[in-house]
């Protein structure tokens, strides 16, 4: 890179994560001069550090659960044992990292985009300084910095032996006994991979139930699964200082109580980055800039798509509202509609949502019905030994809409997707049962839950229907 160089571009992107790239990729596919600013490595949090490292090893802890449970379906495995070589699924796991994102690498190239490889920062005049050398100017500015791990004050945490959802991902050995700070998405899930290759693991969280966003039934069915593989589940606790002692580290609650572990991993969420404001000042709500729609900032010509502006924290919204922020920063007028995104959990079986739950549903709406299908009763979850969980299925029995779909079991991340599209498309129950899905197969459940909110499921004993 040139020092001091200047070059006019259509678009700048801020960001080279999910939002970032595709913003880039759709402005340069509108003909756009693009350019892309990106301080660590193309991919964002997505693809190096979240999204795709876990489910890596998600995968992993899936195979070793099928290995556990061969000898039950007469496949005779000589020795049941089985060791962890730490090294190399972590280099399978950053060996898949790096092909995605080199292959986003290779996309950004093909379009012809800038890449400048640093730490960008917005100027007054909204062109962008680049580690403190560079300055670029564009016509617009699409500012996808993404977000970073929160961390809570508790005394004690800035301990080595305390890791976020960045670290534990490299941590060369598995520790005996892990705690986790934090029942959500990325806590049960970790709770899931290190409980697999042979943790004791307890998971701390606030609220009255882990996953406290998601469906009550949801978090409710999980937490009986999660206890039943030896993961200890402490709820409406609160860790006030973490200290570290001679057997190890010790998390304790304000009745000075407390519990013991090797290593902890702070699970609380993640918060906007906002390291490239510089001399701008945008409106904010709880540290997260504030956008309209069309993924407008307060300041004319900056959009900011993304988890930055914390609308919707998803990789897969981030896509969107990326290709949003990038369509009207080249002269469109296009609107962001996250109302019918999905949700994914990626534990052991999967939970996929979208919509309303039953809960938000019932204060929003006046008469409600639900359908539920237990994969128990599906031939293809039940020949695959894959039959915990659920399809629970929200509709306003009025006009038949679907207010919300909620999944608990095998395949639930992809099935959710059919719910997604098809409440997009304003598709009724109606409809939706008079489908035809093919047999034996997962989705199956989907369409067997919205005939049973009718009461019409074949594969479910007859029902009263009952008015809530």
């Amino acid at each position: 890179m040139t020092t001091g160089m200047n070059k006019d571009y259509d678009v700048i992107v801020i960001g080279g994560g999910p939002a970032g790239y595709a913003a880039a990729i759709k402005a340069s596919q509108m003909g756009g001069k693009v350019a892309l600013i990106e301080k660590y490595k193309v991919g964002g949090t997505c693809l190096n550090r979240g999204c795709i490292p876990t489910k890596t090893y998600i995968r992993n802890a899936e195979m070793i659960g099928i290995l556990e449970r061969a000898e039950n379906r007469g496949i005779m495995i000589n020795d049941p044992d089985f060791n962890l070589d730490m090294a190399k699924i972590i280099q399978y796991k950053n060996n898949v990292v790096n092909t995605l994102t080199d292959g986003v690498s290779g996309l950004l190239k093909s379009y012809g985009i800038t890449v400048y490889i640093g730490q960008g920062r917005l100027k007054k005049d909204k062109s962008v300084e680049i580690d403190g050398k560079d300055i670029i100017s564009g016509k617009a500015v699409i500012y996808a910095g993404g977000s970073k791990v929160s961390r809570l004050p508790i005394k004690g945490i800035e301990n080595p032996l305390i890791m976020t959802s960045d670290e534990i991902l490299d941590l060369a050995e598995v520790p005996k006994y892990l705690t986790i700070i934090g029942g959500g998405v990325i806590g049960v899930e970790m709770a899931e991979i290190f409980s697999a290759y042979g943790s004791r693991i307890t998971i701390i969280e606030l609220c009255d139930r882990i996953l406290p966003q998601m469906d009550k039934e949801i978090s409710e069915v999980l937490t009986k699964i999660l206890k039943t593989k030896g993961i200890r589940i402490l709820t409406g606790a609160r860790i006030d200082k973490i200290k570290e002692e001679k057997r190890g580290l010790k998390c304790f609650f304000s009745d000075g109580s407390g519990v013991e572990c090797d290593r902890v991993l702070i699970s609380t969420g993640r918060i906007p980055d906002l390291s490239a404001v510089g001399e701008l000042d945008f409106k904010t709500d709880k540290g997260r800039i504030q956008v309209d729609a069309y993924m407008k900032t307060s300041i004319e010509d900056i959009y900011a798509p993304g988890d930055i502006n914390g609308k919707n924290m998803l990789a897969h919204a981030a896509f969107k509202m990326g290709e949003t922020a990038a369509q009207n920063a080249m002269g469109e007028n296009v609107k962001s509609n996250l109302r019918f995104a999905p949700g994914c959990v990626y534990t052991i079986p999967e939970i996929g949502t979208v919509g309303l739950t039953e809960e938000e549903a019932k204060k929003k709406y006046d008469d409600i019905c639900t359908g539920r299908f237990n994969f128990i009763a599906n031939g293809r979850a039940l020949s695959s030994g894959e039959t915990k969980g659920f399809v629970k299925v929200i509709g306003d029995r009025k006009y038949g809409e679907i207010l919300g779909v909620h999944i608990l079991g095998p395949q639930a991340a992809e099935i959710i997707n059919e719910a997604s599209v098809l409440m997009s498309s304003e598709v009724t129950l109606e409809e939706v049962s008079s489908f035809i899905h093919g047999h034996p197969t997962y989705s199956e459940s989907f369409m067997e839950a919205c005939a049973d909110a009718l009461g019409r499921s074949i594969h479910l004993p007859k029902k009263l229907i009952k008015r809530s």
